[in-house]
C-alpha cells in the first residue's frame, strides 16, 4: 500500500489489552487496514507484561520465582507466534529480545540499577509492535517496526523521565516523516532515549503519552487511543453500573478526569495533544463501530457537572512546624524537599502552623518503586513534624464553572452527609471540585453521587 501525502495524519494507539494476543492483533489490523490514514501505530506491551517485567525490574533474588515469571513472560509472547509464525527473523528477533530479558533480570537480582530498569521495561513494547507489524505484513500492508528510541528524546530521570518536545519534533522530522510516505510505520509506546542514547521509560502508562508527542510532532489530524472499552464514561462502570457513555468531552475536563483517576488516559496525554491542537478519540477495538468519546477544545454541552472520577491509594501528608508562623521560605523549603524526590502534589490546604498535602500513593515510577520512601521522610522530619494518613481516595467532580455556580456544593455534601470529608479543594479550577475521603466509602460516595447529579 502506498501512503500519499495529501492524507490526513492519523496516530492510532493500541492498549495492552488490544495487543494481548492473535486475535487482538488481528482486531488491531482491521482497524489500521480500514482507514488508510492511519500511518503511525503505537504499541503498548501485550497485557500482564508490563507487570511482570515491573516484578523482574524490582529484582527477583529467588531464581525458580525469577524463571517462573520470565516463563509466564515467553508464554505469551510463544502462544501468539504459535498462530501468527512469523518469518524467521521476526521469530529470531523475538527470541534474542527474550534472552536480554532473562539476562537484564539476573542482572537486577544482583544490584538495583535504574538504566537497567528501563531497559528491561522496554521489551514488552519492543515485542508489540514486532508482531503487530509482521501481522500487518502477513495482511499485504505495508508497515515497518521503527524503535522509538530514535526519536522520542527524554532527560535521564529512568523509570518516569520528562520528553522533550522541541527535539523530538526535530528529531520525528529527520528519521520518522520520509517514511510514513510509504509506509504504515508501528513502533512503541512508553519508552524513549536520553542524550546519551539510553533507554528511558515515560512511567506507568506512559504509551499515550507518547502517541500523544508523535501527534504533535507529527501535527496530526487526530490521535486515536483504542482500548477494551467503547469511550470515557460519566463515572467507571465497574463502580457505578449506570455510569453512561459521553460522546465529546472538552481538553480541561479530560485532563481532570485523567488527572484525577480515570484509567482510560494517562494524565499527561492531554497536554501535547492540547498544545498541538489535535482532537482525540477514545474506542473499542472490540467494537469500533461504535461511536467513542471524542475530546475537543470546545463541545455543544457545557454542563455544570459531566462526571465523576476517583483515585484509590491516596496518602495524606501533613507536616507541622512553628516555623511557619509568620515567616517566610518554609513553603519552598518543603516543596523543594518534594521536587528533589520528584513528588508532585494534588491538594494543598494551609493554617498557620500546618500544611496538609495529598499525595498519590500509587505512585508512577515504571518499576512500581514507593513515592513516601524512608528517605524523603528523614529529610522532611528534620525540617518539620510530619504525619502520615493512608487508605484515602480522592473524588472529582468534573464539569463547568462548578466554583462558580451557586449550591453546586452545598448539593454534593448534602447528598453525602453522613461520610466523613477529610480535605476538600475548590476554586483552583473551574472545572472540578475534589475531595478526600476513607477509600472503603469511596464507591458509595459515587453511586450516590452519581445518581443525584448525573442520572436526574
Amino acid at each position: 500500500m502506498q501512503i500519499h501525502s495529501n492524507f490526513p495524519m492519523v496516530v492510532a494507539k493500541f492498549g495492552g489489552t488490544s495487543v494481548a494476543d492473535y486475535a487482538a492483533l488481528q482486531r488491531c489490523a482491521d482497524i489500521i487496514v480500514n482507514n488508510p490514514a492511519i500511518r503511525l501505530v503505537v504499541v503498548s506491551a501485550a497485557a500482564g507484561v508490563t507487570n511482570r517485567l515491573a516484578a523482574l525490574a524490582a529484582g527477583i533474588a529467588d531464581s525458580a520465582a525469577r524463571e517462573q515469571v520470565l516463563t509466564e513472560i515467553m508464554t505469551i509472547q510463544h502462544n501468539i507466534q504459535q498462530e501468527l509464525q512469523p518469518a524467521p527473523e521476526v521469530a529470531a528477533q523475538i527470541r534474542d529480545y527474550l534472552v536480554n530479558m532473562a539476562q537484564l533480570s539476573a542482572q537486577l537480582a544482583e544490584q538495583t540499577l535504574e538504566a537497567a530498569q528501563d531497559e528491561l521495561l522496554a521489551y514488552g513494547e519492543r515485542c508489540s509492535s514486532l508482531l503487530l507489524t509482521e501481522v500487518l505484513r502477513q495482511r499485504g500492508h505495508t508497515a515497518r517496526d521503527f524503535n522509538a528510541c530514535e526519536v522520542i528524546r527524554t532527560d535521564s530521570h529512568f523509570g518516569h523521565a520528562d520528553p522533550r518536545p522541541k527535539r523530538i519534533g526535530m528529531l520525528v522530522k529527520e528519521h520518522l516523516s520520509g517514511l510514513l510516505e510509504n509506509y504504515c510505520v508501528v513502533t512503541q509506546g512508553f519508552i524513549g532515549a536520553d542524550a546519551a542514547g539510553r533507554t528511558t521509560t515515560l512511567g506507568r502508562g506512559g504509551s499515550d503519552y507518547s502517541a500523544a508527542l508523535f501527534a504533535e510532532a507529527l501535527n496530526a489530524h487526530a490521535l486515536q487511543i483504542w482500548t477494551d472499552v467503547d469511550g470515557i464514561y460519566s463515572c467507571d462502570p465497574r463502580q457505578v453500573p449506570n455510569a453512561r457513555p459521553i460522546t465529546e468531552i472538552t481538553f480541561a475536563e479530560a485532563a481532570e478526569m485523567a488527572t484525577f483517576g480515570a484509567k482510560i488516559l494517562h494524565p499527561a496525554t492531554l497536554v501535547p495533544a492540547q498544545r498541538a491542537q489535535v482532537p482525540v478519540f477514545v474506542g473499542c477495538t472490540r467494537e469500533p463501530e461504535k461511536p467513542g468519546t471524542w475530546i475537543r477544545n470546545q463541545t455543544q454541552e457545557r454542563p455544570v457537572c459531566r462526571a465523576l472520577s476517583v483515585r484509590r491509594g491516596q496518602v495524606l501528608l501533613t507536616v507541622r512546624s512553628l516555623n511557619m508562623l509568620h515567616a517566610r521560605g518554609f513553603l519552598a523549603e518543603l516543596f523543594a524537599i518534594l521536587a528533589r524526590h520528584r513528588i508532585s502534589v494534588d491538594l494543598i490546604t494551609t493554617s498557620e502552623v500546618s500544611v496538609a498535602l495529598t499525595l498519590d500513593a500509587t505512585g508512577s515510577h515504571s518499576s512500581g518503586r514507593k513515592l513516601v520512601t524512608p528517605k524523603l521522610m528523614a529529610e522532611l522530619e528534620a525540617l518539620c513534624d510530619v504525619s502520615v494518613e493512608e487508605g484515602l481516595a480522592l473524588i472529582a467532580v468534573i464539569g463547568h464553572q462548578l466554583s462558580n455556580t451557586p449550591r453546586v456544593a452545598s448539593r454534593i455534601f448534602s447528598c453525602i452527609s453522613e461520610k466523613n470529608i477529610r480535605m476538600i479543594s475548590q476554586g483552583a479550577s473551574p472545572n472540578n471540585l475534589c475531595f478526600l475521603v476513607r477509600e472503603d466509602d469511596a464507591t458509595d460516595i459515587l453511586q450516590t453521587l452519581h445518581r443525584g447529579f448525573l442520572e436526574a
